[in-house]
């Protein structure tokens, strides 16, 4: 989804966003902007793209999707605004390179699936996930996408058949461990 089409999926959005505060807020204790009972920042701008997984509108996870090119105010994405210090919550050395600006490469964030998904549909649902992320940034131009992930990330990728590589060291945000990644999302590429 995107600011484009928003107006074609009803209150999908709005659904999404409350999604994301049960998640990172309510469940996690994440300190992240919300109102009306939505989570959001401003990362969520006509240059991001959402990937909304769904069942009848009842959300089962998500993630969204930035080109690191992307410029909104003095922000660009959150790992580039995390190393220039724009953001209080992730270190700024969460990089071990550069953080790139590239229409090449994407940002992914907010990734999560719910807790409504049941224990033996959450690998279907993070597969699926994981695979319409990819296939969307290559849609869009990437060849890869870079975001956080739990510093398990790749154990729990190769069960998905994905595979990516640690771009920066391990840090904890409000009891969550986590590590900066890069996906090589070339294969979607039609």
């Amino acid at each position: 989804m995107s600011f484009e089409t928003v107006g074609d999926h009803g209150d999908l959005l709005v659904n999404y966003l409350r999604a994301r505060k049960a998640t990172f807020i309510d469940r996690l204790h994440w300190k992240l902007p919300h109102a009306d009972g939505m989570e959001f920042d401003q990362y969520d701008t006509p240059q991001c793209r959402w990937i909304i997984l769904h069942e009848f509108g009842e959300i089962l996870g998500g993630v969204r999707l930035l080109p690191t090119t992307a410029a909104c105010g003095v922000y660009s994405y959150m790992l580039r605004d995390a190393q220039k210090g724009l953001l209080d919550s992730i270190p700024s050395d969460c990089l071990f390179l550069d953080a790139p600006v590239l229409p090449m490469v994407w940002e992914a964030s907010r990734l999560f699936v719910t807790d409504g998904v049941p224990a033996n549909r959450r690998h279907d649902v993070q597969g699926l996930l994981m695979h319409t992320m990819a296939r969307t940034a290559a849609d869009a131009g990437a060849r890869y996408v870079i975001g956080i992930v739990p510093y398990v990330f790749s154990r729990w990728l190769r069960r998905l058949g994905l595979a990516a590589l640690p771009v920066g060291p391990r840090f904890t945000i409000d009891r969550t461990t986590s590590q900066a990644a890069l996906f090589n999302v070339s294969r979607y590429i039609d």
